[in-house]
């Protein structure tokens, strides 16, 4: 009885681990990456901007 309750416990063990489903990764449109990345360098581009405004900031 205590090795069948042993093996039951095993069996349920490795089969609760084998039913999780794995979880889909989100992808993203190039034109998503694509308007991101204008956005990214826009405000790159503004804060470089700002910089050069700026004579009181180190470089």
């Amino acid at each position: 009885m205590g090795t069948g309750a042993v093996v039951a416990s095993v069996l349920l063990g490795l089969g609760g681990c084998a039913s999780e489903a794995p979880k889909p990764t989100s992808t993203m449109t190039p034109e998503q990456v694509r308007g991101h990345a204008d956005k990214s360098f826009e405000k790159l581009k503004m804060e470089e901007q700002g910089r050069s405004a700026d004579p009181t900031m180190p470089r």
